[in-house]
Order: structure tokens, then C-alpha cells, then sequence
């Protein structure tokens, strides 16, 4: 079975930091660039981050600039979220997925192929 797990949500107060995982099974990410988006309640899903499959080209969304950075370990077929300074406004279930292209090509949906089923990041004191 192909997929995407998360792991590494939680709650967290503001200031504070989590590292989000994005494993696959059934699969090597070692082909795929892989994005992280974010979709808080009542809003649109938006892309936060993508990296490209040998991890020398990044991308963040504005939000995040400065406080995320994505990596990854293609030994270890997984893909990482660093995420500190939380803010309240970093509330959101977060999500990871494997682009059907080696390299960054946005943030829209119908590029990613495979998706996990997200974890919840809550930034709250």
C-alpha cells in the first residue's frame, strides 16, 4: 500500500517549536519533491514548504519564512517540518505529499499525487 504518514503534532504554546515527519511506505520519496501544506478551520488549504527529491531547493511560503525549514533524508525515506516562533495563527492540521516531479513545482493540489492524512499542529497558551 503506497502512502504518506505525518507524526510529530501537538500542542504547543506560542514561541514554541515542533518538528513535523513525513514517511512514506510502499514507496521512495527519493524520485518526488515533497510539500507541506496547512489548512486551519474555515480556510483554505495553503501550501507551506516544498523541497525538491536531492534536497538542494527549497520553498516557503511567506508565513513562514525565516521560522520553518524542510529537509530531508532520503536514507531514512522521510521528509521533515521544523517549525519555530509558532504563532496561533500556525493552528492548522498540516499535511505532506509527493509531487508526481523531482522538483518544486508549486502549491497546487492536482500536482501532488500521493497525500497523508495530516496532523494537527495547535499553537495556543
Amino acid at each position: 500500500q503506497l502512502q504518506l504518514v505525518e507524526s510529530g503534532g501537538g500542542l504547543v504554546q506560542p514561541g514554541g517549536s515542533l518538528r513535523l515527519s513525513c514517511s512514506a511506505s510502499g514507496f521512495t520519496l527519493d524520485y518526488h519533491a515533497i510539500g507541506w501544506f496547512r489548512q486551519a478551520p474555515g480556510k483554505e488549504r495553503e501550501g507551506v514548504s516544498c523541497i525538491d527529491s536531492s534536497g538542494l531547493s527549497t520553498n516557503y511560503a511567506d508565513s513562514v519564512k525565516g521560522r520553518f525549514t524542510i529537509s530531508r533524508d532520503n536514507a531514512k525515506n522521510t521528509v521533515y517540518l521544523q517549525m519555530n516562533s509558532l504563532k496561533p495563527e500556525d493552528t492548522a492540521v498540516y499535511y505532506c505529499a509527493a509531487d508526481t516531479l523531482n522538483y518544486c513545482s508549486g502549491y497546487h493540489g492536482a500536482n501532488y499525487r500521493y497525500w497523508g492524512q495530516g496532523t494537527q499542529v495547535t499553537v495556543s497558551s
